[in-house]
């Protein structure tokens, strides 16, 4: 069965809108312009998420001019067009209570926006140059401002069995497959979580090689959309199947990769597994 790619999108800023592309240039820390910039406490500079703050899901952000400025949108502020600032001034940053190094802080503007946007004081910050930072698992790979990993692949046959395990409980609604941030979809393969076996593939001109298995917390259960928590699916289902005792029981969908070879992948692209676990 061929197996190709369905939908390809970064996310600019972590943790908000992402941003659905047909064809993307794929960089050694994933598709270009993912994760990029984060949003952090203004005080400590540890990361917000929608974790904690579900109403970065709703807040749109474009990359305009090839990299060179933001728009930014969001339910009761202004619009906001903020020009970036590669090199700006290095402000000390940390995800999940773990010190990352200096980011590139994007000015007073952007931190008002945003601190006004989810009524806490916070500040834009950019991936700075010279920024290393390396992933783990299989195929540890490098990565920008994503939790762990360059690229995160799901597969519809993986959404399918989840929905239809949702429905059959009778009293909740399918769910998208935004809920899920992944970067690349793939379709052709009926088997769901058939992502999960795949150890190395190649889509357009890019490889990717597996890392770990993508386990989750409570983003799932927020509306991409609206920016409201909406739970207690998907983890409810997911949690009566998916346990993944080796990853601390937490419960897991999609796969989270390394970029082994850079080039550029596009939506209907073949995918060529090189190999599988356990062939």
């Amino acid at each position: 069965m061929t197996i190709t790619v369905r939908e390809l999108t970064y996310y600019p800023v972590k943790g908000c809108a992402g941003t659905a592309v047909d064809s993307a240039r794929v960089l050694g820390t994933g598709l270009e312009h993912d994760r990029t910039f984060m949003v952090v406490d203004a005080t400590n500079g540890a990361f917000r998420s929608q974790r904690t703050h579900p109403a970065m899901a709703a807040i749109g952000v474009e990359v305009l001019d090839d990299g060179a400025a933001l728009a930014l949108s969001a339910e009761g502020v202004e619009p906001l067009r903020v020009d970036v600032v590669p090199d700006g001034p290095r402000r000390e940053v940390s995800m999940f209570d773990r010190p990352l190094g200096v980011a590139a802080d994007q000015g007073d503007e952007a931190a008002e926006w945003f601190s006004d946007a989810l009524g806490a004081e916070s500040r834009l910050v950019r991936v700075a140059p010279g920024f290393d930072r390396d992933g783990w698992g299989d195929t540890p790979g490098k990565v920008n401002f994503a939790d762990a990993h360059a690229v995160l692949v799901a597969s519809a046959a993986s959404l399918d069995g989840l929905n239809s395990r949702i429905t059959a409980r009778g009293d909740a609604a399918p769910v998208p497959m935004d809920r899920f941030r992944a970067n690349i979809v793939l379709a052709g393969d009926d088997e769901p979580h058939f992502e999960d076996r795949v150890r190395r593939m190649t889509l357009g001109t890019v490889e990717l090689a597996h890392s770990v298995r993508a386990t989750r917390c409570a983003v799932p259960m927020v509306d991409q959309r609206t920016g409201r928590r909406a739970g207690p699916e998907p983890i409810r289902t997911l949690s009566t199947y998916r346990r993944e005792p080796e990853y601390g029981n937490k419960v897991s969908f999609g796969a989270k990769n390394a970029v082994v070879r850079e080039g550029v992948v596009s939506v209907g692209d073949t995918v060529e597994v090189a190999e599988w676990l356990g062939r």
